[in-house]
């Protein structure tokens, strides 16, 4: 009997968000069995036409279509399963059949799906792989095995708790996959289901993960030719008789270089890394034990793949130390040029207040002048006018007017000059 809870209202996405760990449930419906796994790059454009495609082959077995944003798909049609997912820069596409024939590679399940429909598949292949399970006690001497792979030095360990042996030689065949034999003890399936998922998910991850490399290689004649320019701006840093202007123009172009690569590229170099942590991730789920006279397929990897994933770390390192330094020298360069330009202006702030100085003493001397000139032309007025009140009959002296008068504008003309000076003053 089920009991209804007084609780709060759900959450609008509570139960999406509930059943997402079970998403991505195994298509496998029992064992043995082989699976085909395609990975492709995906545009934007062919993203949504990828969705409409596989909707065609729905439609086709009469199968539920996807979601118009759905991610991931899981059906079983008429003669075989699919599991589609769609990543953020690729998707994949699982197709299992139940069973094995003598040879193991010979019928794979991608023989299955419609040949027409695989042939207008949209993107760009990153990886096309075969598994097969053989059927549970059939344990093959391991000079048997070697043949279905055109006799190449097999990579291969006990997984699963000693439940599977995997076997591989991580080659594209004459037929553009590559291949996992997958040696039943006693898998259950969903462990063989999980076995092989991590397989698939090893090969594209290490794929996606040395995307990063070409980039890193190319990258890495850039690296050396910013890393000496650097050296030769600091070193004309050190000279007195360096052009700063000039340093610091040459500097900004390489800083603005620098910056364009590790924008260009930083997604590339962090997603090598997370892939290649993915990678790890794999490996350690595969609980690989020794196979004597073979190498685990962790160890295989690890070896090959650990020193181009440094190589793109170290590129990705290396641009960002020397993208902190042109900046630390940029801002020292500044600096100096900053100091210069201060001490020019004090320099200039000196002059300017001698030169005020000197115009002071000037204005002073010509004010000076100035005084005489009007006390001069002020007397000689009054001294006409007295002329013309003697010439009227009025007896004054104008010699002595003009004497006596001289005192008086000279306080006048010092008080008006004093007013003028306040006036000024109080303006400024």
């Amino acid at each position: 009997m089920t009991t209804v809870y007084p609780i709060p209202e759900n959450h609008a996405q509570r139960f999406l968000l509930h059943n997402e760990v079970h998403a991505r449930s195994t298509i496998i419906r029992g064992l043995p069995g082989r699976a085909s796994h395609l990975a492709l790059s995906r545009s934007n454009e062919e993203k949504t036409y990828e969705r409409q495609h596989l909707s065609q082959l729905c439609e086709r077995f009469g199968v539920p279509v996807p979601a118009l944003d759905a991610d991931h798909f899981s059906a079983a049609f008429d003669s075989f399963q699919l599991r589609w997912e769609q990543h953020g820069e690729f998707s994949t596409y699982t197709f299992y059949v139940q069973g094995v024939e003598a040879e193991p590679f010979s019928e794979p399940a991608l023989k299955k799906v419609p040949v027409d429909w695989l042939s207008t598949l949209t993107g760009k292949m990153l990886v096309a792989t075969h598994a097969t399970i053989l059927p549970e006690n059939e344990n093959p001497d391991l000079t048997d095995i070697s043949p279905y792979f055109v006799n190449n030095p097999l990579v291969g360990s006990t997984v699963t708790g000693g439940a599977a042996c995997v076997f591989t030689d991580f080659r594209i065949h004459v037929d553009g996959f590559s291949r996992f034999l997958i040696v039943n003890n006693n898998l259950r399936v969903e462990q063989g289901a999980r076995l092989m998922n991590r397989l698939f998910e090893i090969e594209v991850y290490r794929v996606l993960a040395l995307l990063a490399f070409p980039i890193a290689r190319k990258l890495s004649p850039e690296l050396k030719k910013a890393d000496q320019q650097l050296y030769t701006i600091t070193d004309a840093m050190t000279k007195s008789s360096g052009n700063d202007s000039k340093l610091l123009d040459e500097l900004t172009m390489l800083a603005a270089e620098i910056e364009n690569h590790v924008s260009s590229n930083h997604l590339r170099f962090a997603a090598a890394s997370a892939y290649y942590n993915l990678v790890e991730q794999r490996l350690i789920d595969l609980r690989e034990v020794r196979i004597q006279g073979f190498q685990t397929i962790g160890e295989f990897i690890k070896r090959r793949l650990e020193p181009a994933v440094n190589t793109c770390r170290s590129t990705a390192n290396r641009f960002t130390s020397l993208s902190e330094r042109v900046g630390n020298t940029s801002q020292l360069l500044r600096t100096r040029v900053d100091i210069i330009i201060e001490r020019q202006n004090q320099d200039l702030l000196t002059s300017m207040n001698l030169r005020a100085k000197m115009q002071l003493r000037m204005q002073q001397m010509v004010e000076g002048i100035s005084v005489v000139a009007i006390t001069y032309y002020a007397a000689s007025l009054i001294r006409a006018m007295a002329e013309t009140l003697h010439a009227l009959g009025f007896h004054i002296n104008p010699e002595i007017v003009e004497g006596a008068a001289v005192p008086f504008i000279l306080i006048g003309i010092g008080l008006g000059f004093k007013r003028i000076h306040h006036i000024i003053k109080n303006m400024s």
